[in-house]
């Protein structure tokens, strides 16, 4: 069953906060300093109408916390990886709707983005901005091209860890950008050019041939934008069954 708890969020504080004015407005006169009651779960409004706003404000327009649960963008990000996400970044924009209201950001060729995926949007996903608004993106036996000239990338070593034991590492560089991507030895995205209509942008996994991305269900549009991810707060090793210290507080590249 599906759950979305933004929605929640916003249903728990309209209610709380109108419960609130509610007891306020419909008190009687009464003499200064003179006590009047009211039900028990009044009373829990008026505690929990703060609480509520200030973690949805939060949420909404400053911070967002996120969970990484496939392993699509390995090495930059592993699967149990518990990330945080600027909501500024791209413009403030409505909780449920995601209606830009404020702020002229756009995402940047390297950022590491959450979005909401576009054949599904309740769900969200978190990729890296290759592609911007106009570009021609190829893939050529696993090199990325851009706009035609290729991506400065060197191979630095070997993928020791999980599922992907045996992956090759490459650096990557994107402006001053410098970051780190797996490529397996079977390829499982063929070679390609697409192009990045108006508005939208190309996503794809740092585990290239592990990720699902814009080569598959196409670019993401502005109005899908999330927020920048930039912090590993909190890790969980999976197959230890443990907390991964080594990985919280990582910044996110």
């Amino acid at each position: 069953m599906f759950f979305d708890f933004e929605v929640l969020l916003v249903l728990v504080t309209l209610i709380t906060g109108l419960t609130v004015l509610w007891s306020y407005l419909s008190a009687p006169a009464r003499p200064k300093g003179a006590e009047h009651k009211h039900g028990w779960w009044v009373d829990l409004c008026r505690s929990l109408f703060p609480v509520i706003l200030a973690v949805l404000v939060i949420r909404s327009f400053m911070v967002e916390p996120f969970r990484i649960p496939s392993g699509s963008m390995i090495p930059t990000l592993v699967p149990g990886d518990f990330i945080l996400v600027s909501k500024f970044s791209y413009g403030l924009r409505l909780p449920i709707t995601n209606t830009r209201i404020l702020g002229a950001g756009t995402p940047e060729r390297g950022d590491l983005v959450v979005f909401k995926y576009p054949e599904n949007p309740t769900q969200d996903y978190i990729k890296r901005v290759v592609g911007l608004p106009g570009d021609l993106i190829s893939f050529r036996t696993g090199e990325l091209l851009v706009n035609g000239e290729t991506v400065p990338s060197e191979e630095v070593g070997i993928y020791d860890g999980g599922m992907d034991y045996g992956a090759r590492l490459f650096t990557e560089r994107v402006n001053e950008l410098e970051y780190t991507t797996l490529r397996h030895r079977s390829n499982a995205h063929p070679d390609g050019d697409y192009e990045v209509p108006e508005g939208h942008y190309f996503m794809v996994g740092d585990n290239r041939d592990r990720s699902a991305d814009s080569r598959r269900w196409g670019s993401v549009s502005d109005e899908l934008l999330v927020g920048r991810a930039f912090f590993v707060w909190m890790s969980w090793d999976m197959d230890e069954n443990r907390i991964n210290w080594s990985r919280i507080g990582e910044r996110i590249e």
